[in-house]
Parts: structure tokens; C-alpha cells; sequence
């Protein structure tokens, strides 16, 4: 039975200590932030202070880094159980991660990295995001990462690896319509394809972002405006998933509050058309 997804939260942005007090003095229209797991799971602070002064009036989801889903070592209990206590202070919609691996024997490698497409390794991260879920007492999103190599071991689409995940876990997706671009662009295949052949009823949430087009590849840098490529694939999307919250990140070369927010207003413009379209099409 398919866990039901929570109710859509509109257009948001990923929570940045750059723009904390422009947040906090403007009090920008805008749905809802989401904020990066880690920064906030300490024991006190400027980040803890800020996150209770937002939420007391946006809601918020939040977006792990280091969860390691794929990963050969064993999930850190005590990074589970502070999540939960972040996710009930903070009152998180939901949470999510990504579909990747991070550590190995304990050492954190700072970055997210693609695991292979076979069976045995949908069961092991299966089996983790059930755990995750048990945990939080509530349903899990995970988040398809970008891509630079491909495994020999291999032996299926990374959408087909997505949905089987998502079906044995029972947990919902975070689609990042930029990573799908990035991908497609690395490994030569059709990102309406990948877009087209996720279920309706898994996703809960998109980000948009910008990249880095080197010529060759593409690397997914969250430091660039978003392409008008990425936001024509999230025209798609949208229509496609129209119960999908959307989220745009920016990590780096943070540019001023109002310079994000007017992709945000892009996206909402996007969003707003592709849903008429789609309520045109079930009439």
C-alpha cells in the first residue's frame, strides 16, 4: 500500500545563512523553506535560534547530506535519533536524503555518490529507508543525485533502480529536475523518459538549481542561475506531478535574497501554468 503523500506546501527555498535576517526583517512571500539537515543538528547557536524564529512563521522540511542510504556501514543510531528530535522541534513536513552513499569504515567522504543499478543493492537501501521510516514515524522522501560514471554492474535504468526503491520501502521521492538534467546530459539518455516513467503517487517534492556546463559534462555546482533547459523539463514535470512541492537551492555564489526569490516567482509562473494544463487535460 502506498504511504499518501502530504499536502503540497506550494513554492519554497532552501534556508541560507545569508539570508536569515533579510527572511526574518522582510518576511518574504514565500510558501515554506527547507533547511540542510546537519547545519542544525547541534546543541545550540545562532542556527537552532534562527530555525525557531522561521518556523514560528514558514513551514519547513528538512534535507539531509550524510544519511549514506547506500552505504556498506551500518546507519548511525544516534544520527536517527537526533533527526527525529530536529524533525519534532522544527515540526518538518517531512524529511528526506539522498539516494547515494557517503561514508565508508566510518570516514566521511563529502560527497554523494551514485551506487549501482542491480538487485541486491535496491533490497539493502530498501531495508535502510524502512529502518530510516520506523525511526521518524513517517514516510521518508529520498532524492536522485547527478551523476558522472556509470558501474559495469549495472544491469537497469537508474528510473527502473528509483521506482523499485521507492515501491519496496514504501517511501516517496524528492525529483531533482536539475540532477535529472545533469544526468541525462553525462550519460546520453532522455530526460523525459526519466521524468515520464516515475510514478505519479511517489513524488513529494522537486528541486531546481543551477549547474556547470564544462562542454563535455555537466557538473551540478547549485552556484548558477537555473537554465531555461532545467525550467522547460519543470514545465513537465509539473504537469506531471502536480502534487509536488517545488524548492530552489542555491549553495554557493549566493546572490541577495530577491535575486532568488525571483526564481522562485519563475517557478510559481511555471508551476501555476502546467497545472491548468493538466486540470485542462482531466476535464
Amino acid at each position: 500500500m502506498t504511504a499518501p503523500l502530504q499536502p503540497q506546501l506550494g513554492i519554497g527555498l532552501g534556508l541560507r545563512p545569508e539570508h536569515y535576517e533579510a527572511i526574518l526583517d522582510s518576511k518574504p512571500k514565500i510558501d515554506w523553506f527547507e533547511i540542510i539537515t546537519e547545519n542544525f543538528m547541534v546543541e545550540g547557536g545562532s542556527a537552532l535560534h534562527y530555525l525557531d524564529k522561521i518556523t514560528e512563521r514558514y513551514p519547513v522540511v528538512m534535507h539531509g547530506v550524510s544519511l549514506s542510504l547506500g552505504g556498506s556501514d551500518p546507519l548511525d543510531e544516534n544520527y536517527l535519533t537526533k533527526l527525529k528530535a530536529l524533525a519534532v522541534r522544527s515540526g518538518a513536513k517531512w524529511v528526506s536524503d539522498h539516494l547515494c552513499w557517503t561514508t565508508h569504515n566510518n570516514l566521511s567522504m563529502h560527497d554523494l555518490y551514485p551506487l549501482p543499478y542491480m538487485q541486491s543493492v535496491i533490497e539493502h537501501v530498501a531495508d535502510r529507508i524502512k529502518r530510516v521510516q520506523d525511526v521518524l514515524g513517517q514516510p521518508f522522501v529520498i532524492e536522485n543525485v547527478s551523476s558522472y560514471v556509470t558501474f559495469k554492474a549495472s544491469v537497469m535504468s537508474e528510473w527502473d533502480f528509483i521506482n523499485e526503491i521507492l515501491e519496496r520501502a514504501d517511501c516517496h521521492m524528492l525529483l531533482d529536475v536539475n540532477n535529472v538534467y545533469v544526468s541525462a546530459f553525462n550519460h546520453g539518455f532522455e530526460a523525459k523518459e526519466y521524468i515520464n516513467a516515475i510514478p505519479v503517487d511517489r513524488v513529494q517534492q522537486f528541486h531546481l538549481a543551477g549547474h556547470m556546463n564544462c562542454g563535455t559534462h555537466i557538473i551540478d555546482t547549485h552556484d548558477h542561475p537555473i537554465i531555461e533547459e532545467v525550467w522547460q523539463l519543470y514545465a513537465l514535470a509539473a504537469k506531471r506531478f502536480v502534487q509536488a512541492s517545488t524548492l530552489i537551492e542555491r549553495d554557493d555564489n549566493i546572490p541577495p535574497l530577491e535575486e532568488v526569490l525571483a526564481e522562485c516567482d519563475k517557478a510559481r509562473t511555471i508551476a501555476t501554468e502546467a497545472y491548468a494544463s493538466a486540470e485542462e487535460v482531466c476535464a
